[in-house]
């Protein structure tokens, strides 16, 4: 659906709500409610605005210090919402509303280029990653790539877990339904309508099952190019949280909501393309392509130091647990789920899957992360190294992942890759991110805290 489209249904009532909306540092859909007349009169050219704060704020909303980029002392100005039109669509599960992205820019008195483009605040989450993009289209490749979101489902409201603090959830099943078609049945009507409803909202869905947990869930969407996927991907998990509201349920896509359940995974899928044909196989050798091995020789030269970009909480890396189907130990193999990176696939479906990410990461940041790195091993002209074989969790010779939300920010700060690929005042700009959220976490008390020492100290 284009602009004039859209004008048209306004026109006719079929459509009266437009949410313009741009994911911020933690891949939320923050933003507005336009009326479908007053979008297309004033926003859908002009765009919007909103208060920078947006991109400092902590997830209770709370402005965080330290930043640069949007300050008290700056006084908290705004930033320009730009349309994307190429994101517009229906939004079937809310009655009457469209929704379009939007790239975050600054105001038109900050300057733009010749053609009067205004500048697009390089620490977006939507601009580190098409940074990353225009660089692959100078040498004229494309990248196909796809993310699958595992989540937990409980069969209480959002209401209602919350105002039990979060510790009586009620899975959706009674035991692990990994591949089932039994007890996921009992969940038909909501999966149905998030299959159906997100194929309708431009969201295409290819199947869903049931996972390893108790409640937990995998739904697989239809690879695309890396911006595509992760508008498709913060659109899905808003909507999914919405179309389980509408059910009576809540779901979740922490990494690691409890430490008795596996953890919620985001694997990403990715191959490199140039005219339609797959430049990680040899079609020649029936293997991969020596810029497949040096792709994934920078994914594995370089992941931990980046590894913030696909673990950005501090519940990410609870997620790492040897035995649980998360990666813990650098290394690639085919078709092995003990290590970080499992190679899949044959001839145009030759891939890599980065096993790493967990549920809540930003994708926009996790997909620049997996380019940058793989992009510095080909321009470096690295190897990924023998094919691993055996049990990953339990070699003590291999490099571990970090094994803290600290450790990883520390390792962003240092690391050379992310400072060339991003530039100094987005990684500057993410480290402070993470160590504010470090520094939340160690100045609260948790339940484990008062179960522990309440009597016994």
């Amino acid at each position: 659906m284009n602009f004039q489209q859209l004008k048209a249904r306004i026109g006719k009532g079929e459509i009266d709500t437009v949410v313009v909306v741009f994911p911020d540092v933690f891949g939320r859909l923050v933003g507005k409610r336009f009326t479908g007349p007053f979008f297309m009169d004033h926003v859908a050219k002009d765009g919007t605005h909103g208060c920078n704060y947006l991109l400092t704020v902590d997830i209770e909303m709370e402005p965080m210090t330290g930043f640069k980029l949007a300050n008290w002392e700056k006084g908290f100005g705004d930033f320009a919402f730009q349309p994307d039109p190429r994101t517009l669509r229906v939004i079937p599960w809310l009655p009457g509303t469209a929704l379009v992205l939007c790239d975050l820019v600054y105001d038109a008195a900050a300057g733009g280029d010749a053609r009067g483009a205004r500048k697009q605040v390089d620490e977006a989450p939507r601009s580190v990653l098409k940074r990353q993009i225009d660089l692959l289209a100078r040498r004229q490749w494309s990248c196909n790539i796809a993310s699958e979101l595992e989540f937990f489902l409980y069969n209480q409201t959002y209401e209602e877990v919350h105002a039990g603090g979060y510790r009586t959830l009620l899975p959706s099943s009674d035991y692990r339904i990994d591949y089932h078609t039994m007890q996921p049945a009992r969940d038909e009507s909501l999966f149905r309508a998030i299959r159906n409803l997100m194929t309708d909202a431009r969201v295409p869905v290819e199947s869903s099952k049931g996972e390893w947990g108790r409640g937990q869930h995998e739904v697989n969407f239809t690879y695309t190019e890396p911006l595509e996927m992760a508008d498709r991907h913060v659109i899905f998990k808003q909507g999914v949280k919405e179309l389980a509201t509408q059910h009576g349920k809540s779901v979740t896509f922490m990494a690691k909501p409890s430490m008795t359940e596996p953890g919620n995974s985001c694997h990403i899928h990715c191959s490199l393309a140039q005219g339609g044909r797959n430049l990680f196989w040899d079609p020649a050798r029936k293997t991969g392509s020596k810029l497949f091995r040096q792709f994934l020789g920078g994914l594995i030269k370089f992941s931990r130091e980046i590894c913030y970009l696909f673990a950005p909480t501090i519940n990410a890396y609870k997620r790492y647990q040897s035995g649980s189907w998360a990666p813990t130990k650098m290394a690639w193999a085919y078709d092995n789920r003990t290590v970080g990176y499992r190679v899949v696939g044959h001839g145009g479906g030759f891939r890599i899957e980065n096993r790493m990410p967990g549920a809540d990461a930003n994708p926009y940041l996790a997909f620049a992360a997996t380019l940058a790195a793989g992009m510095a091993g080909i321009q470096e002209q690295l190897d990924g190294g023998d094919v691993y074989t055996g049990n990953a969790y339990v070699d003590p010779k291999l490099e571990a992942l970090p094994s803290s939300l600290n450790e990883a920010v520390d390792l962003l700060d240092r690391s050379k890759l992310a400072r060339s690929a991003f530039g100094d005042h987005v990684v500057d700009f993410y480290v402070q991110t993470g160590r504010l959220e470090v520094q939340a976490f160690g100045n609260s008390v948790t339940d484990w805290e008062r179960q522990r020492y309440f009597e016994r100290i």
